[in-house]
């Protein structure tokens, strides 16, 4: 219901984030006002949140991305759309299970001590306790969530999503079981998505080996950084037009320790200007080979358990572990004369995300899915035109490059903690039952000895179904109708291929639309000297601390005005106290608006009618910024953002306008106070709206104690660009004025005359429009600069032993007789002198250019033009009050 209220002056002195945080939130969640669906005419804006991992804490690349929605969906829900922002998280397979598996180790036990059933307790357990922390921690941002919508990817909902798109894959040939080479967790033992892997440079060896014909006729060099490997070794390939290796193709070689024969093979896939131009080929413990082994029918010979512990093949090395394995097959070499050398080598080595274990490239049994026909489908849609809007655009280079160049994508995980594959399997006839439903409770199965497969779907199965599935998809639900597909995914750009592709593949396939139209990647949140945060270097960032520093407003400001789409941002404590500063001046500024606003109510507020310079002004320039702000928002420039509310409100709201209105509510005109209290109430509660998404606390507690209309800001409506406030003559008069007081005040501080002290001040107007101007604000002039005397006209002469500034519009002596050195004066004159004549040269020089004149913009070059006038001006009039002081 609405309301009117008028001004209430009850601000306290200093604002208190914490109090307006815990009063407010709770009161925006309790009565509703976040919740999507009550706006049933107007048009849906929908966002679904990255879901967080169910691992623990929220981090400071968190805040960024979750304030950055916030800010869309506030100011989308301002703007009277029905706006849904969707909250939920992400059971987060191996992350989430490793973290409970390690609390139990403290314990003294494994997942094994306790059976996969009690495990699963364990981490529903974890799950819950941290979804409530993170719900809270939501909270504490201010952020404006849907709660009565949440979902987790474990939700029956989802899971029933998870199974319908894993069967359709089935059905159609797009999933399948087969042994390939995977990246593999020797101590989770479990197959790992690439997101799972992080490659760090490591100091390794190069080792380069003697492979001997069998014949005697010689041997062939190769080299290896693995040579544990070499024991499952099944070929040796060379290039196929390598001249060097033409006789030897087709020969047989004898593989050190081992004894055992293979073939010299001839392969596209070797680069002959590599080293010595042979590889060796061990299918099942590298990717590439395998690919090579398949062409060439090559035995496919696992070394190792899964363990990373050298098996039977392994011989007498069998029962060592890998990096065992590994110094003792390097002495046995030397030993067998076949070690050619040892080289210091630099390379990537991928290591588990999760345990920090160096990842094994493993064959193994594992499900699939053929990504191929998924990907030439949103190739052609992006081709068409009709695909993901990326920001910034070159994103979709990187995208395109990933999906035109993708491999298959291994979904199962040796764990226990996530969607269980529905795959069943008769232990009597190896026959593969794949359902949406458990088959034991189907009739037509009644009898048979069925046993579900053990493994889990990776995470990001049921990742890539959420902008659709958490709305309610494979029903279609009245939430599916009207709010997908959704308008905007903000992420890292860290995650386009693990996330973002496999959405759009996904949807695509099972709804026939892109799943959002827009996709804002931002940068990661990186310390003060540039690094990457991490708990090894101690440099992380608990939003919650910046919170508990600053409040809520000045972390949510600080961190989405730094950012800029697709670029790292640097997080710097001192620009979170500006942030905070900047709260504090908006707070002091507000509370001597609402000490002049005092009995005022909203029923009085009148912009209307004639109004001073500096009322039109301000009225101009809040429309001006409210244009910009919602251009700047639209396009998710949040920096340039933050910089236009910044200058509006820091230095023409508070260090032009109140000033300037102080002269109406202390002087004795009634009717000019009463349009002064219209004004800066209006302009006020605008500049709430503008600053709510950024900064929702304080502008709410501002809001509700000036007189307003309506229960709430978070509803209140988005400032909409008025026309008829434009008014271009109020911004010359007030530039005009801004620079004489600027002027005045410079040349003050230049001979160290305090504010405190009176002058004279002549003004000499260069035109009659700048002449009445001066005239007509003159009670602006006298009380800002502080004149004993003030004489403005067309006909003055400058008079001996006065500063002198020169401005657009005029000339302005300050007559200071005793108190200048008129020796330090021409200095002055004559460095501003130099500056100036510097400045018409450059701006000449950019007019003489016939590339400029003739490519640059018709309005460019008259702004141009313009300035090259104003300098001259400037110039010819430097020049002759030097010219006077000499004299």
């Amino acid at each position: 219901m609405s309301e009117q209220k008028k001004a209430t002056a009850e601000m306290p002195t200093t604002y208190d984030p914490k109090a307006a945080e815990d009063k407010w939130y709770s009161t925006w969640t309790e009565r509703g006002y976040f919740q999507a669906g009550k706006r049933k005419d107007a048009e849906p804006y929908t966002i679904v949140i990255p879901p967080p991992n169910v691992t623990g804490m929220l981090h400071i690349g968190h805040a960024l991305d979750f304030t950055l929605q916030d800010i869309l969906i506030r100011t989308k829900r301002m703007q009277g759309y029905d706006a849904l922002w969707l909250p939920g998280s992400d059971h987060a397979g191996i992350a989430t299970q490793t973290k409970v598996e390690q609390k139990l180790r403290e314990e003294g036990l494994t997942r094994y001590d306790l059976g996969r059933e009690k495990f699963l307790e364990k981490v529903w357990d974890w799950k819950d306790q941290y979804a409530t922390t993170i719900r809270q921690q939501w909270g504490k941002m201010g952020l404006s969530l849907d709660y009565s919508r949440e979902r987790f990817t474990l939700d029956e909902g989802l899971s029933k999503a998870v199974r319908k798109v894993f069967v359709q894959l089935y059905e159609k040939g797009l999933i399948y079981r087969g042994k390939r080479i995977i990246n593999w967790d020797p101590v989770n033992r479990t197959a790992l998505s690439d997101i799972e892997v992080e490659y760090k440079e490591v100091q390794g060896h190069l080792y380069h080996l003697r492979y001997p014909l069998k014949d005697g006729s010689g041997h062939i060099t190769v080299a290896t950084t693995r040579p544990e490997t070499m024991l499952g070794d099944t070929a040796v390939a060379v290039h196929p037009k390598d001249e060097r290796y033409a006789d030897m193709i087709g020969k047989t070689l004898v593989l050190p320790i081992i004894g055992r024969e293979i073939p010299v093979i001839a392969d596209d896939y070797v680069d002959k200007e590599f080293g010595s131009g042979a590889v060796k080929i061990t299918p099942a413990h590298d990717p590439n080979d395998f690919e090579v082994g398949l062409r060439h029918d090559l035995p496919q010979i696992t070394v190792m358990d899964e363990s990373g512990t050298m098996n039977a093949e392994a011989g007498k090395y069998q029962g060592l572990d890998r990096s065992d394995c590994r110094k003792q097959i390097v002495a046995d070499l030397k030993e067998q004369g076949v070690l050619i050398n040892i080289e210091d080598h630099m390379h990537q080595v991928g290591h588990s995300e999760r345990t920090g274990a160096v990842v094994e490239p493993y064959l193994s049994t594992q499900w699939f899915v053929e990504m191929k026909p998924l990907a030439e489908r949103a190739i052609k849609k992006q081709q068409s035109g009709e695909g993901v809007n990326f920001v910034p655009d070159r994103f979709e280079k990187t995208y395109l490059n990933w999906i035109e160049n993708v491999r298959d994508w291994c979904i199962s995980r040796q764990l226990w903690w996530g969607h269980r594959i529905p795959a069943w399997y008769d232990e009597e006839t190896g026959e593969v039952i794949v359902s949406a439903e458990d088959p034991t409770t189907l009739p037509e199965y009644a009898g048979r000895k069925l046993k579900q497969d053990e493994d889990v779907l990776d995470t990001w199965f049921s990742s890539a179904l959420w902008p659709f599935s958490t709305l309610g998809w494979p029903e279609n639900t009245d939430d599916l109708k009207r709010y997908y597909p959704t308008n905007v995914l903000v992420t890292g750009y860290d995650i386009i291929y693990f996330w973002v592709a496999r959405m759009i593949f996904t949807a695509l396939e099972f709804t026939d639309e892109i799943p959002f139209k827009d996709v804002l990647m931002h940068g990661l949140v990186r310390d003060a000297d540039g690094r990457k945060m991490s708990k090894s270097l101690g440099n992380g960032v608990d939003p919650l601390d910046v919170i508990e520093k600053y409040g809520a407003d000045a972390m949510r400001y600080m961190i989405s005005t730094s950012s800029t789409p697709g670029q790292d941002l640097r997080f710097r404590w001192e620009r979170v106290e500006q942030a905070r500063n900047f709260a504090n001046k908006i707070w002091n500024a507000s509370r001597f608006a609402l000490m002049n606003l005092e009995g005022f109510t909203y029923a009085d507020r009148d912009i209307s009618g004639e109004l001073g310079t500096a009322d039109y002004w301000i009225l101009h320039r809040l429309n001006e910024t409210s244009r910009d702000i919602t251009r700047l928002i639209d396009a998710y420039e949040f920096g340039e953002t933050g910089r236009v509310l910044y200058n509006f409100i820091w230095d023409d709201l508070c260090d032009w306008y109140i000033e300037f209105a102080k002269l109406s509510f202390y002087g004795e005109d009634p009717v000019a106070k009463k349009k002064t209290q219209s004004v800066l109430a209006y302009v006020l509660d605008q500049t709430m709206r503008l600053i709510h998404p950024f900064m929702p606390y304080i502008s709410e507690e501002i809001w509700q104690h000036l007189p307003h209309e309506g229960e709430t800001i978070t509803l209140a409506s988005w400032p909409v660009y008025d026309p008829a406030l434009e008014n271009p003559g109020a911004v010359a008069e007030m530039n005009l004025l801004m620079d004489t007081i600027r002027a005045v005040r410079n040349i003050r501080a230049e001979v160290n005359v305090p504010m405190s002290k009176k002058i004279e001040l002549m003004v000499k107007a260069n035109s009659d429009e700048a002449s009445s101007i001066i005239e007509r604000n003159s009670h602006y002039i006298k009380r800002f600069c502080n004149t004993s005397e003030f004489e403005s006209g067309m006909d003055l002469s400058s008079p001996d032993k006065a500063m002198t500034a020169i401005i657009t519009g005029a000339e302005l002596y300050l007559p200071l007789a005793g108190l200048i050195d008129i020796e330090q004066e021409v200095a002055r004159l004559e460095k501003e002198l130099q500056n100036l004549e510097g400045e018409v040269l450059r701006v000449e020089k950019k007019l003489a250019n016939e590339g400029f004149v003739a490519k640059a913009p018709a309005k460019v070059i008259e702004e141009e033009r313009a300035k090259q006038a104003d300098y001259s001006d400037k110039r010819d009039k430097v020049i002759a009050r030097i010219k006077e002081l000499k004299g």
